[in-house]
C-alpha cells in the first residue's frame, strides 16, 4: 500500500491535483534488480508475483481494485482505446495494442509505462473525463496526443488540462539523421516548427531531440491552454527512474519500467 513505500515514490502534478493521478517512480515496489523495485511492466520478466504486488500499490494509491489498474500492449501508434460505462474490461496483461486511454469512469485508473517515453496525462476541468497518453517520437509524431484529445472532447471533456510526466530529456536524446528527417517529415503539416526541437549534437552527422517540448509543442498546436511538465530526466536520475536509453548505453539487458496513472472523479 501507499504507506509502505518510500517519501517520493510518486511524483503528483499540481495542476491537476483535482483528480487521483501520479507518475510513479522507480521506487516503493518489491522487485529485485535490475526491476528494481516498483516495475510496473506485465512484458518484463520480473516475476509476475512482484509485479503484481507494484500495481497493487499503484491501484491502492489511486483508490482502485487492482484489477481496475488498467494498461495497454504499448506499439508507439497513435491509437486511443476508450472505456465507457458499456466498454468490456480485459484481464491484467491482455490489454489491447493502443498507446493512450480515455475514460469518464470513476472506478478505472488508466496506465501506461515508459522508460524515457513520454508519460502524458490529461484531465477535463470539472475531473469528470481523463486520458493517459505513452509518447515515445513516433507516437507523438503519429498524433497520440491529440487523438486522446479528440476522443476526451467526444466525451464532453471541454476544457482540459496536460501534464507531461518524466521522460528522457534532451542533452541525453541523442539521435540520427535518419530520425530527425522522419521526425520532420511527419511534422510538417501539423508541427511545422519542429526543427527548433534539434540541436547538433557532438558526434557528427547526429542530433539532441527535445521529446518533451515536442510534445509540449503538439499540445499546445492541438489549442491547449493549461499545460504543464514534470521536468524531470529519465536517463540521468538513475534513482528514481528506469531508462531504456542509460540501460543500452551499459550494454544492455532487461530493464523495468515506471508506471503514470490517472483516474476520473474529482477529489473531494
Amino acid at each position: 500500500m501507499a504507506d509502505q513505500a518510500p517519501r517520493g515514490w510518486v511524483l503528483p502534478a499540481p495542476s491537476l491535483s483535482h483528480v487521483r493521478h501520479g507518475f510513479f517512480t522507480r521506487r516503493g515496489g518489491v522487485s529485485p534488480a535490475p526491476y528494481d523495485t516498483l516495475n510496473c511492466s506485465l512484458a518484463s520478466a520480473d516475476l509476475a508475483a512482484n509485479v503484481a504486488v507494484n500495481r497493487g500499490r499503484v491501484a491502492g494509491y489511486l483508490g482502485v481494485e487492482a484489477s481496475s489498474l488498467l494498461g495497454l500492449t504499448q506499439t508507439h501508434s497513435p491509437d486511443v482505446v476508450v472505456l465507457t460505462q458499456n466498454t468490456p474490461v480485459w484481464p491484467t496483461g491482455k490489454g489491447p495494442k493502443a498507446d493512450a486511454l480515455v475514460s469518464n469512469r470513476h472506478d478505472l485508473a488508466l496506465g501506461v509505462i515508459t522508460a524515457d517515453c513520454g508519460p502524458v496525462l490529461f484531465a477535463s476541468a470539472d475531473g469528470s473525463v481523463v486520458g493517459a497518453a505513452h509518447a515515445g517520437w513516433r507516437g507523438a509524431v503519429g498524433g497520440v496526443l491529440e487523438a486522446t484529445l479528440d476522443a476526451m472532447q467526444a466525451l464532453g471533456a471541454g476544457d482540459v488540462i496536460a501534464c507531461v510526466g518524466p521522460c528522457i530529456r534532451q542533452a541525453g536524446y541523442e539521435v540520427g539523421a535518419d530520425m530527425r528527417a522522419e521526425v520532420l517529415d511527419g511534422s510538417s503539416l501539423v508541427a511545422p516548427c519542429a526543427e527548433r526541437f534539434f540541436v547538433e549534437a557532438p558526434r557528427a552527422g547526429h542530433y539532441l531531440f527535445d521529446l518533451p517540448g515536442y510534445c509540449l509543442y503538439r499540445l499546445r498546436r492541438a489549442g491547449l491552454r493549461h499545460i504543464s511538465m514534470i521536468g524531470l530526466d529519465t536517463r540521468h536520475d538513475a534513482l528514481r527512474f528506469f531508462s531504456h536509453r542509460r540501460r543500452t548505453l551499459a550494454g544492455g539487458g532487461a530493464i523495468g519500467h515506471q508506471i503514470s496513472a490517472i483516474r476520473a472523479g474529482a477529489v473531494a
